[in-house]
């Protein structure tokens, strides 16, 4: 038996499938954690509170930064995001693994706080690929999209603090990969602490 679970924690540009993927691995693996993050924004249409975020008032999170309730949170695009110190904490001492969906920012919080965290960073194919999913989403202004491509570019420059990069080319094949890398990790693990 592990000692200890393992923080999984995957990032990358917006519009890049990272809650496909999360989703995916989360049904992979049935006994990992998922955690949840906290916002600020408004929800989109099929998203639903404690399901795909926590929607919270600006008010209540700025509290939970001055409490120290966020092991990470962030300022983006206008809206505030964060995640409970207190939910990776209590998976990871109950033995169980936790996957986290955060920007590159969080990730750099994250590491500070867990270091051994298992930080894995999700690649478009190209930039034209990342606007057309974006456009795809039917939500986003062109401001908006224009907003998020410079973000992406600003946060693929960072990927170099990634102990992997996956490019999700196909769902399939990224999947498989993911899977393959959480699969080392955990076997790695369970022999560590025999």
């Amino acid at each position: 038996m592990k000692k200890s679970g393992s923080l999984f924690v995957f990032s990358g540009p917006s519009g890049v499938g990272k809650t496909t993927l999360c989703g995916a691995v989360i049904k992979h693996f049935p006994d990992m954690n998922y955690s949840i993050s906290y916002t600020t924004r408004q929800p989109r249409k099929d998203e639903h509170d404690g399901v795909d975020y926590h929607f919270i008032s600006k008010e209540e999170f700025i509290k939970g930064i001055d409490e120290g309730r966020w092991a990470e949170w962030a300022k983006v695009h206008g809206n505030y995001y964060g995640t409970s110190a207190e939910i990776i904490e209590k998976s990871l001492k109950e033995e169980r693994d936790i996957l986290l969906d955060i920007d590159v920012q969080g990730t750099r919080q994250i590491l500070k706080r867990f270091p051994e965290s298992i930080p894995i960073f999700i690649m478009p194919p190209s930039m034209d690929d990342l606007k057309g999913r974006l456009e795809s989403r039917g939500t986003e202004t062109e401001a908006s999209i224009r907003e998020r491509l410079l973000n992406a570019e600003e946060e693929i420059a960072q990927k170099g603090i990634y102990r992997h990069v996956v490019v999700n080319d196909s769902l399939k094949k990224t999947l498989d990969e993911l899977v393959s890398i959480i699969t080392a990790y955990r076997r790695k693990g369970d022999v560590r602490n025999r």
